[in-house]
């Protein structure tokens, strides 16, 4: 029997979604039947539209779609000016205040606070200048992630953008594709870094060579089946096929109907590509491909180019690009310049300024990392050092300590009903007190801390140098929240995921148990060795036992919400009318 959710999509899903939130919005959120809502909701993310935990009834996270990160001029300026208008809540947060973007994980954008009644302006303000959130939640294909840089690095091997555009316009645009049996998530890297992290994606696409007819072609290897979360972490594992740049969209449009077509529907805990590819193997799934769904002979793979990789690969970064944060030449004798934003949530205000910097000091494009971070792209040689003397480099800068350039954070519970704490606010006061109280070797320029608030691992806690999960524990009597603590995560040429060797850590002593974890690494590190090598050249109980919870000096912003409350930096649950009047405000 196909799960409940089937049956809704059946019924109505895809772009036939979009006239019915239009009609709610027009007649209010609460026209919305309370009985059907679960149903509402679920359809309304594939057109971006997330209901808020509980408590916060009325108002909706919105999330934006792209093709690899790739912001055209005036985009977000567009953004920033939605956001500083509608993305407000009734309580701001202490930390980051009101009004703001999150950078993602997959190379897009996330507002929150938005109410039902303010989404068709919303949509009117970012489709004037192309930006749209049709698929970018619920059983669809999520954001296409590529290379940051596709068309602009100098070390680029292979074209991509586009392969990147057709895949969003074809694929994404494909109507017919709408109702995939999970979400469903493409990659394809045209550097050598990986930028894109191919090896966690259902279908990902790496430079590789082959001889074909005497000539040697660039082109790509195909993995398939990788992702994250439930504690069931998957590499993608190579297909054993090669595609040329011609022959590449086929290839990938073959497997998306194969994994539509032949993908579980029942039970929706194990129905992602990866359990798929666990089931069938890639023997099974390269024969069906090439019997069914594409018409020509598929190559083998080719010679793959992975011994490049060190995009967030633990790998020293004399060995290439960590990330894109700093100075970078482009292809044609330009620049393009990464700055670092803390977990990725940025004020209006300043991404305005950001837009702004675009376009005096380039050509008004950016790009979106899936480290969380933006990239100005175009700048003139002449002028990088006039850009980072502007203020906003000030803050969130090129060069970052290694703490900040580290860092990633999901949502958590300030907005999300699956996680078990509160990440963001977290994660930036600990980033402070870490770069207060923790001293790094001179020469380690990198530490991946990755934050996610539950096992469903959008902060990629498990390809993290440290990775943290959340969770919850008793401390003095009391439920807390708490986080396991994995180490020695990574992707790249042997991508690996952490060894969780703490457990149920109280959330106010885990920076006392990473201070000790990167004291013992410093202390016994052999030169040049990264906290990954260094992780892996030591054993599970030895990074236990440095691993040593502790309470610090450290205060932690809401140990004991414990999701209890309509708002973690809320004291009291808002009666109705109090809530009415903080939204009328807005």
């Amino acid at each position: 029997m196909a799960h409940k959710k089937e049956t809704w999509k059946e019924e109505l899903y895809g772009d036939a979604v979009r006239e019915k939130i239009l009609e709610f919005a027009e007649a209010g959120w609460e026209s919305i039947p309370e009985g059907e809502r679960e149903k509402w909701f679920s359809r309304f993310k594939f057109w971006g539209i997330f209901h808020q935990r509980s408590g916060q009834e009325g108002y909706f996270m919105m999330r934006l779609t792209n093709a690899n990160g790739r912001l055209k001029p005036g985009q977000l300026r567009a953004i920033g000016e939605v956001a500083r208008e509608y993305a407000r809540g009734p309580t701001s947060n202490p930390e980051f205040g009101d009004g703001w973007i999150d950078f993602t994980t997959r190379q897009s954008i996330q507002l929150h606070w938005i109410k039902l009644e303010d989404v068709p302006e919303i949509w009117e303000q970012l489709e004037s200048v192309g930006v749209t959130t049709r698929s970018s939640g619920g059983d669809t294909m999520r954001n296409i992630s590529g290379s940051p840089v596709a068309g602009k690095d100098k070390n680029e091997v292979v074209e991509t953008l586009p392969l990147l555009e057709r895949f969003q316009e074809e694929i994404r645009g494909d109507n017919a594709l709408r109702n995939m049996p999970r979400k469903f998530n493409i990659s394809i890297s045209g550097t050598p870094e990986g930028g894109a992290q191919d090896s966690i994606n259902d279908i990902g696409l790496e430079p590789a060579r082959k001889e074909i007819a005497d000539e040697e072609i660039t082109g790509f290897n195909v993995r398939v089946g990788g992702g994250l979360g439930g504690r069931e972490p998957r590499v993608a594992r190579p297909l054993d096929v090669f595609v040329t740049p011609e022959n590449a969209y086929e290839v990938v449009r073959g497997f998306v109907e194969l994994y539509h077509d032949h993908g579980d529907r029942q039970v929706r805990s194990k129905n992602r590509s990866r359990f798929f590819v666990d089931e069938h193997g890639t023997e099974w799934i390269r024969d069906l491909l090439e019997t069914e769904y594409v018409d020509f002979e598929l190559r083998t793979a080719g010679e793959d180019i992975r011994d490049g990789y060190t995009y967030n690969a633990g790998r020293p970064s004399k060995d290439g690009k960590i990330d894109y944060t700093g100075v970078h030449e482009q292809m044609d004798g330009d620049r393009y310049v990464g700055l670092s934003v803390a977990v990725g949530r940025l004020p209006a205000e300043e991404a305005i300024e950001l837009a702004d910097l675009a376009e005096e000091y380039g050509s008004g494009e950016l790009r979106l990392t899936r480290r969380q971070n933006p990239i100005i792209v175009d700048v003139d040689a002449d002028r990088v050092e006039d850009l980072l003397t502007e203020p906003l480099l000030a803050k969130h800068r090129p060069k970052p300590n290694p703490f900040v350039r580290g860092a990633m954070a999901c949502t958590g519970t300030e907005f999300c009903s699956l996680a078990l704490v509160e990440t963001k606010a977290r994660m930036a006061t600990m980033l402070r007190w870490l770069r207060d109280n923790v001293e790094l070797p001179a020469d380690v320029d990198q530490l991946k801390l990755h934050f996610s608030g539950c096992t469903a691992d959008c902060g990629h806690a498990n390809t993290a140098d440290i990775g943290l999960l959340g969770m919850r524990a008793r401390k003095d009597g009391e439920m807390v929240e708490a986080v396991d603590i994995g180490v020695g995560g990574g992707l790249g040429e042997d991508p690996a995921f952490v060894d969780y060797v703490r457990q149920r850590v109280p959330a106010d002593e885990a920076p006392g148990a990473i201070r000790a974890l990167v004291e013992a690494f410093a202390e016994r590190r052999t030169e040049g060795q990264t906290f990954r090598q260094w992780a892996d050249a030591t054993d599970s109980e030895a990074l236990a036992a440095y691993c040593e919870p502790a309470e610090t000096s450290y205060e932690d912003p809401c140990l004991t919400d414990g999701k209890q409350s309509w708002y973690p930096f809320a004291g009291e649950e808002p009666d109705a009318a109090g809530q009415e009047a903080a939204s009328s405000d807005d």
